[in-house]
């Protein structure tokens, strides 16, 4: 009985990347994503970070920043301490808060257009409120895309100009990340508090979609 919990244990310990390996293999791509369980704990609590930094709504492109570099660094099994999670924060915010600005006075336009289109007072209301719900798509991917890019080094400014090239190097991809925000709107519109997970899995998702390719190759 020892001896078979002693090589589960190893059995967990180097899947996790936290032991040495036993056989002569590759090592897997995303150590830090072989236990299922802490990774949703992950999910759970880069949620609440993205959601308590988000809270004044022009910060939440910081907070996705940041909540997406600590989910990457946790997926590749490497120092995910908070202590970092807060340190992006701290660089990000306050030029986020103007890309947060712009994309909620966007996203206030857009839905103003959507309901007045709603109400027919406009000419053409069907076209116009799917123009709307479109432009909606393009805040959302652009703000996904952004964050996801975005690094200290670089900024906000490198990583707004690399979502063109991305969304046409990966229009699927692209497809995805807007998927993920709808998913992220259902679930909020549906219940408040689901904002909290939904936004962790956001993350994840951000920094899955774009490697997924490499897994199948």
């Amino acid at each position: 009985m020892t001896s078979r919990r002693a090589e589960r244990a190893a059995h967990r310990a180097e899947l996790s990347g936290a032991g040495p390996v036993r056989e002569e293999r590759a090592p897997a791509p995303f150590p830090g994503a072989s236990a299922r369980f802490a990774l949703f704990g992950e999910v759970l609590l880069t949620g609440l970070l993205v959601t308590v930094v988000g809270l004044l709504v022009v910060t939440l492109p910081a907070g996705l920043a940041a909540g997406i570099r600590h989910m990457r660094r946790h997926v590749a099994a490497e120092d995910s301490r908070l202590q970092l999670f807060w340190a992006d924060v701290r660089r990000a915010l306050l030029p986020g808060a103007v890309v947060g600005a712009v994309a909620l006075a966007a996203t206030l336009v857009l839905l103003l257009d959507i309901d007045l289109a709603r109400s027919g007072m406009l000419p053409g209301g069907p076209v116009i409120e799917v123009v709307g719900w479109v432009g909606l798509a393009v805040v959302a991917l652009v703000l996904l895309s952004a964050a996801g890019a975005w690094t200290p080094e670089s900024g906000w400014r490198a990583a707004l100009r690399a979502v063109p090239g991305g969304v046409v190097a990966d229009p699927a991809g692209a497809l995805y990340l807007v998927a993920t925000a709808g998913f992220v709107g259902v679930a909020t519109w549906a219940l408040v508090p689901l904002f909290l997970p939904a936004v962790g899995c956001a993350a994840l998702a951000v920094v899955a979609i774009p490697v997924r390719r490499r897994g199948r190759a």
